[in-house]
């Protein structure tokens, strides 16, 4: 038993010091490099309905032929997003406001429904 000691101390430091590495990696090297932040948001107002995707390139490359299909036949091509760029994109008037597709040439391919945010005391359409 006294000559296993060693041997279990050594293999708890590698783990401790792995663990030490994997916690400490900067989030810029673990970065993929095409991936896309969409979120499709649409708010009940009294009189109408205010809808917008916003979209954000979290990837480490551009990505390009950017195409926003809100169905219906209703398509957006926005070109080209660099790294880190952000828009808003408002939707077709019209649409039905049921999903929103972003593909671009790199493969990247988000489906996603809108979602209604919740309704604060005092806010615009509550």
């Amino acid at each position: 038993m006294v000559n296993k000691i060693p041997v279990f101390g050594g293999i708890a430091a590698a783990i401790g010091i792995a663990a030490f590495f994997l916690i400490s990696i900067p989030a810029g090297l673990i970065q993929e490099e095409y991936s896309l932040s969409v979120d499709p948001t649409k708010e009940k107002q009294s009189l109408f309905i205010m809808a917008r995707v916003s979209l954000e390139n979290t990837g480490s490359k551009p990505l390009t032929n950017v195409e926003l299909n809100f169905g219906e036949g209703d398509k957006i091509y926005l070109g080209t997003l660099k790294p880190g760029q952000f828009e808003i994109i408002s939707p077709p008037q019209g649409n039905s406001l049921q999903y929103v597709i972003v593909t671009s040439n790199e493969g990247v391919y988000v489906s996603k429904v809108y979602r209604e945010p919740i309704a604060m005391p005092g806010m615009m359409g509550s």
